[in-house]
């Protein structure tokens, strides 16, 4: 909210829902003045967000586990682009699709997508984190989601 996306592409998906869901409440509320975007399948949000980034909006997205895995395609395609996307992945382990475990190999699984991996350890982090990533992705010399 701290960083005023112009678009919020949301597929709520354990554990980063609470993630979607406080940034839709914050819109609900008249907090956050963002086009929210629900889709309706775990691949669309990236592709949302690249074309809202390439378009000039500042977008931002959120996804864990196997959301990340469906959508690597578009995490290629965004860094490709060199779109200034930021995405939230709340990391859980994917090898058991009904597991809830932490864990980070589904973020593991794309570290080589050419993307800014940045990790940390306690939500202060995480709020600084989002804030940095923000400027990386829009700085002109850097260019990488």
């Amino acid at each position: 909210m701290l960083c005023r996306p112009d678009v919020v592409a949301s597929y709520p998906i354990t554990p980063q829902t609470e993630v979607v869901e406080q940034l839709s409440k914050f819109h609900a509320d008249g907090v956050l003045d963002a086009e929210m975007v629900e889709v309706e399948a775990k691949t669309r949000p990236m592709n949302i967000v690249a074309a809202a980034s390439v378009a000039g909006g500042r977008a931002f997205t959120a996804t864990s586990s196997w959301g990340l895995v469906y959508m690597y395609d578009a995490v290629i395609q965004a860094a490709g682009f060199r779109a200034p996307v930021v995405m939230a992945n709340v990391n859980r382990e994917t090898p058991g699709i009904l597991a809830v475990s932490s864990g980070q190999q589904d973020m593991i699984s794309t570290r080589d997508a050419g993307w800014i991996q940045i990790i940390v350890e306690n939500q202060p982090g995480i709020l600084d984190a989002i804030i940095m990533a923000f400027r990386l992705a829009e700085d002109s010399d850097i260019q990488l989601p």
